[in-house]
């Protein structure tokens, strides 16, 4: 059937800033800091880049090959690479963004109710946050149920009103304007976060030679650097697949996969300019591995401190983190968009994009609202497993956390590596890159084969077991 109710990327700038955009999201600007901190500093920087050269170079390619090859959603475009194992993955590839959606725009939200704040501060002289400290105020938020749910459906009604306008429309023109933004603002960040007293220890932890964490404990390092550019690249959650499924078959799949990766990595390491730095400046010893504190507590007690000009930073920050979930919330809703949009199309029907986005907004809304009530679990709300004290039942964003990103992500990952790499085999992958005049030298295809082999399928086996047993480990007493 005719795929003209799908559309194509206005220009292959257009596809880069998209799929650049949706790896930029909070796990560059919001988790790399803090993994980076946990894993010990320029010792987890070395790591993620030579898994990202190897890992997250080779399924990336594999991803986008796939997605064009069929021209259609991630579901269809597995099947057609094999019925039986493709349709898991395909499920697998669905499954992850849905969940992750569930507390991703809260996340967002969260940092829209930050910048009101300190906007407020800025432009009326509304002392919002006077006298609370970065923790107070998070509890303050945590708890206001209302606002968190509300700014929860504005996110998502943000995110709505750019995807109903369709790839070249919708997702193309934001990210065009979003992305060079998102990096202005970043860089002025980054200027005031280096220039503040005892910065310079935040950024020797990022990049004065240091490998002593990788000689005490090489697995935790290698676990937590896999599991950030397994996330931030945002493979195996369909949208590489679907936002290839949009591009054209003259464009060099190599090419655009390694802008894509060395975009984010780019983004990844400034966004830690711009956190750790504060964070040791203003944070003390510590800081650096905080969680959800980092950003919410941690930063606002940065910018509490600066004086007049702290609110102005803090609308800037928080402002550029919801430009970089925005950019990535719209690329997880497309996937499911996508599938809904090809589902209806494969029947002989003519999709109506703006109701199935509606429909696909307000599923998710469902399923949001109920992490935002829960407040990260302050809230006193009902939690699967609370009773056993798991690290994955300590709130619903935990639980919708650990199925997806601790096992749906990895294990779609590892089983793609494993299943195109020794049964369906990489040339599958040469053929589709090697359309239209592109080639793929010798060496690179040796490199590549090598990769999703071996390198791939051993690698994503660590991250796997390193998130089973993040989520699925007792804590020790």
């Amino acid at each position: 059937m005719e795929k003209h109710h799908r559309g194509e990327w206005g220009s292959n700038l257009g596809f880069l800033m998209a799929a650049v955009g949706s790896a930029v999201g909070l796990g560059n600007i919001w988790a790399f800091p803090y993994k980076m901190g946990e894993g010990g500093g320029f010792a987890f920087l070395v790591v993620y880049l030579i898994l990202a050269a190897t890992i997250g170079f080779s399924i990336m390619l594999c991803e986008l090959a796939i997605g064009r090859r069929a021209g259609r959603s991630v579901l269809v475009s597995y099947q057609q690479v094999g019925s039986k194992m493709g349709t898991f993955l395909g499920f697998l590839a669905m499954l992850s963004p849905f969940l992750i959606l569930s507390f991703y725009t809260v996340l967002g939200a969260y940092c829209m109710e930050y910048m009101s704040l300190n906007l407020a501060d800025l432009a009326f002289g509304v002392a919002a946050m006077a006298g609370m400290s970065g923790g107070d105020t998070f509890s303050a938020v945590r708890v206001n149920q209302f606002g968190a749910v509300a700014f929860t459906f504005l996110f998502i009604f943000i995110c709505f009103l750019i995807i109903r306008g369709g790839i070249k429309d919708g997702i193309e023109k934001f990210n065009k304007v979003g992305m060079p933004a998102l990096f202005i603002m970043l860089v002025i960040v980054i200027i005031r976060a280096v220039t503040l007293p005892g910065a310079g220890e935040g950024l020797a932890f990022m990049f004065a030679p240091n490998f002593a964490p990788l000689k005490d404990d090489f697995f935790k390092v290698l676990s937590k650097a896999g599991g950030q550019m397994f996330f931030s690249l945002s493979l195996a959650m369909g949208i590489t697949v679907t936002y290839g499924s949009y591009l054209s078959k003259k464009e060099s799949l190599i090419k655009n996969s390694l802008i894509i990766i060395i975009s984010d990595t780019i983004v990844a390491i400034l966004a830690g300019m711009a956190v750790l730095p504060a964070a040791f400046a203003l944070g003390g010893a510590g800081a650096e591995k905080q969680g959800p504190a980092l950003l919410f507590i941690t930063l606002q007690d940065v910018f509490n401190a600066m004086g007049p000009t702290g609110p102005l930073f803090g609308v800037l920050f928080y402002l550029l983190v919801i430009l970089a979930a925005i950019t990535s919330a719209i690329a997880l809703l497309e996937v499911l968009a996508t599938f809904l949009s090809d589902r209806i199309a494969l029947k002989g029907k003519t999709p109506n994009r703006a109701k199935l986005v509606t429909v696909v907004c307000l599923v998710v809304f469902a399923e949001a609202a109920l992490v935002a009530a829960d407040g990260l679990g302050k809230n006193g709300l009902w939690i699967p497993f609370h009773e056993t004290g798991l690290p994955f039942s300590a709130s619903w964003l935990d639980f919708m956390d650990s199925i997806s990103e601790g096992i749906a992500m990895p294990l779609g990952a590892l089983l793609m590596s494993i299943w195109l790499g020794w049964f369906v085999g990489p040339k599958l992958v040469k053929d589709e890159v090697e359309l239209e005049g592109n080639k793929m030298s010798s060496g690179l295809y040796a490199f590549f084969n090598f990769c999703i082999k071996i390198v791939a399928p051993l690698g994503m086996a660590f991250v796997l077991y390193g998130q089973l047993v993040a989520f699925f480990t007792l804590p020790a007493t």
